[in-house]
């Protein structure tokens, strides 16, 4: 075999060995997690219900808050709610959200491994109808035209101004991402405001979503959030000032460019498997 074979040999040998080993890392790394066969939130006797069986009658039901000037808070433990099915109290707009249980305590769940990037939740015609009535149509437009993230918002409060957002979560999984977050100043436009923690990258991010771009507004390192362990997060606004709280410490504190006004709810990214309890809203 002559020189000049054997070097086209070894090259394409090294070509095939790269491409080999890239692929493991980016299954190892990048691919998002798969679903287990039974979700670890749900009863091994109890099938999952992929989200449909609760119905927009019932979630009509749920009270709603025209705006948070009051100091009577607005509280969702989930303790009402059916394990297996979507919540009642939150309506999913983009992912995988449903009822489950932390040892004998029911949480709120987001699956990341069981959502496809750009798909919005099941039924959210219906879900924006109930949402925002006659403007139902701009916000269904837009969520469907930017499903990235996903996201659920609170069915009881109307238009949350100055007050807190409090929450407990606890990550479980994700290669990916494992984001905790609560949503504020949702428009029917679909844009927002998103304060989340990140056991994977320790830090807190204060993020804006604006016309389908997601963009930083303020971003801390050095704030832990071991994952599997509850924490709390919450968000303090009072007109356009923003202050964000990681287990009762302070990290953020800035004026955004137009005071606070618009829909509340809770938010994640990517693969992330997060146990959120808690949800409380208090106004000034």
């Amino acid at each position: 075999m002559k020189a000049k074979e054997i070097k086209i040999m070894i090259a394409a040998g090294a070509v095939l060995a790269f491409s080999v080993t890239g692929f493991f890392v980016y299954q190892n790394f990048f691919v998002w997690s798969k679903p287990p066969v039974q979700a670890e939130y749900l009863p091994a006797d109890l099938p999952e219900s992929g989200g449909s069986i609760i119905s927009v009658a019932n979630a009509a039901e749920t009270k709603q808050v025209q705006g948070t000037n009051s100091k009577n808070p607005v509280v969702d433990d989930f303790s009402q709610e059916t394990v297996g099915a979507m919540p009642v109290s939150f309506a999913p707009a983009v992912g995988n959200w449903i009822i489950g249980i932390d040892n004998d305590n029911k949480v709120l769940v987001v699956d990341g491994r069981k959502w496809s990037r750009g798909k919005a939740s099941v039924g959210l015609a219906d879900k924006a109808r109930a949402l925002y009535g006659e403007r139902y149509a701009e916000f269904l437009d837009n969520v469907k035209a930017y499903a990235y993230y996903p996201f659920a918002v609170s069915r009881k409060v109307d238009n949350f101004t100055s007050g807190e957002i409090t929450v407990r979560f606890k990550s479980i999984a994700g290669r990916i991402d494992q984001g905790a977050g609560i949503l504020f100043d949702l428009k029917p436009n679909g844009d927002y405001y998103t304060i989340r923690a990140n056991p994977l990258e320790n830090n807190l991010v204060l993020w804006r979503f604006k016309h389908g771009r997601r963009s930083s507004i303020s971003w801390v390192r050095n704030v832990p959030t071991p994952t599997r362990m509850w924490h709390e997060l919450k968000v303090r606004t009072e007109g356009n000032l923003v202050k964000g709280y990681v287990n009762g410490k302070q990290y953020i504190g800035l004026k955004l460019p137009a005071p606070v006004s618009g829909k509340v709810g809770l938010w994640t990214k990517a693969d992330s498997v997060v146990y959120f309890d808690d949800y409380k809203v208090v106004g000034n």
